[in-house]
């Protein structure tokens, strides 16, 4: 019998370490990871992004998931991932397409770890939201990874220091 893999998300603010600390825990495990694609998909845009490209976004976010948890590995780690984009319709268009938040509600994620927002915020052509915007953001996360009740644990800490709390949360949430 196929062992499901145990999928974490690796979540929170802009500039809070998100894409290192993903390729850090998938080298360490030795496991590919599900990289960000919002950013990718952003950057390579001749213009502002819309409320179609946020939802085809979504859309990759949901199969490109999918089709790893049908893959036989004993960890899934992701990116970013829906409650993300979930908030930035809400923020941004101000309303959120329904089967999203199905979506949501269906996907089995083992744990949710949050990058705390103790790096530096660091401005880009992508970023948006730094200073206070960050801080609400933060918590927007928070409680909506509590309202849909999956587990989660925030990661601080610079560097290596990181990296091993997030690999104790690990530990601890999954027993591996």
């Amino acid at each position: 019998m196929k062992t499901k893999p145990k999928t974490i998300v690796i979540t929170g603010a802009e500039s809070t370490g998100k894409s290192v600390l993903t390729e850090r825990l998938a080298n360490y495990f030795q496991v590919p990871f599900i990289p960000e694609f919002a950013r990718n998909y952003i950057e390579r845009l001749n213009r502002k992004y819309d409320y179609s490209d946020v939802e085809y976004i979504a859309r990759h976010q949901v199969r490109e998931l999918q089709e790893n948890q049908n893959l036989s590995r004993p960890w899934i780690f992701a990116d970013t991932w829906l409650i993300i984009t979930k908030i930035w319709f809400e923020e941004v268009f101000e309303k959120c397409p329904k089967w999203l938040e199905a979506e949501i509600e269906r996907t089995n994620i083992d744990l949710f770890l949050v990058c705390d927002t103790d790096l530096p915020w660091v401005a880009d052509p992508v970023r948006e939201n730094g200073g206070e915007r960050r801080s609400y953001l933060q918590n927007r996360y928070i409680e909506t990874i509590q309202k849909y009740g999956f587990d989660y644990q925030i990661v601080s800490g610079q560097n290596d220091a990181r990296f091993e709390n997030a690999l104790q949360h690990l530990r601890q949430a999954t027993g591996r």
